[in-house]
């Protein structure tokens, strides 16, 4: 990439925020003159809509996200899905006895509404957002496929090995949906075939007429391999995991200190 990028997208967890979840003034205001100066900034980022306000309240004003590693395209000035591309309910069935038959100790959530809710088994651990109204415990295993759903979550007691887990899942599922993850606690996020964060963004740079060779992007975990894959160019901050070091062009300080904000100041000359 020779010329400035036409487009900047950046995971967030990991990446832009920092390992306490806040975002940095510095790197607030460094996307806000990048964005000012008419280079769009987008969010792509595995996180559901109802998960963004804590990021926007940082940002100096919203801007468009990439959710649900690829499976909501979402406008947060108009507050519009412009994108779903969700698990239709007869596959999410599949998937779900898929790994019931494979995986001992298997417990499911399901993201609705554009991820915008989240149900989820009585046995499924809840990490993060548990008494949120959003959220609600199912009545029964059918009621997790009774409505499309953006992302399956799963979850199977203490998996040592993230990375092992998730090609376990993987394997159980080929050919059928797509899975990914973008902790270290053992969780993995399942997809429709071919949903990823490079599909979605690849949808929404084609809006704007915007080809992949024209886009800079940030990550750090391996739901980010298809999107550096895809950009034009790669960056992967310091704290990344080892799959994502290995396909960037390039690797950035860490998320801790501002990484993504620093390379975007060498690359636009903004300080």
């Amino acid at each position: 990439m020779e010329a400035l990028p036409r487009l900047v997208a950046s995971d967030i967890d990991g990446t832009l925020l920092r390992d306490d979840a806040t975002l940095s003034a510095h790197t607030a205001e460094v996307l806000a003159r990048i964005s000012a100066r008419g280079t769009p900034v987008v969010l792509v980022t595995g996180r559901p809509i109802r998960w963004l306000k804590l990021v926007y309240d940082q940002l100096a004003e919203p801007v468009p996200a990439v959710c649900a590693n690829g499976a909501v395209v979402y406008d947060p000035v108009n507050d519009e899905v412009l994108r779903a591309d969700p698990l239709a309910p007869e596959l999410l069935a599949e998937v779900a006895r898929r790994l019931r038959a494979e995986v001992p100790g298997v417990s499911f959530a399901v993201e609705i509404a554009d991820s915008r809710q989240m149900r989820h088994e009585a046995h499924y651990p809840m990490r993060w957002d548990a008494d949120d109204t959003a959220i609600r415990v199912v009545t029964t295993p059918d009621e997790l496929h009774s409505l499309p759903a953006v992302k399956l979550l799963v979850r199977a007691e203490e998996q040592q090995d993230p990375d092992r887990f998730t090609e376990l899942v993987a394997t159980a599922l080929a050919g059928l949906a797509e899975a990914t993850h973008s902790s270290r606690s053992g969780l993995v996020e399942i997809s429709a075939a071919g949903v990823t964060k490079a599909a979605g963004l690849a949808w929404y740079c084609h809006r704007l007429g915007i080809e992949a060779d024209e886009v800079l992007a940030f990550g750090d975990m391996p739901n980010d391999v298809p999107l550096l894959t895809w950009a034009g160019r790669a960056v992967a901050v310091a704290n990344a995991h080892p799959a994502v070091r290995e396909i960037a062009d390039e690797v950035t300080s860490a998320n801790s200190v501002d990484g993504v904000a620093a390379y975007l100041e060498k690359v636009f000359g903004v300080d």
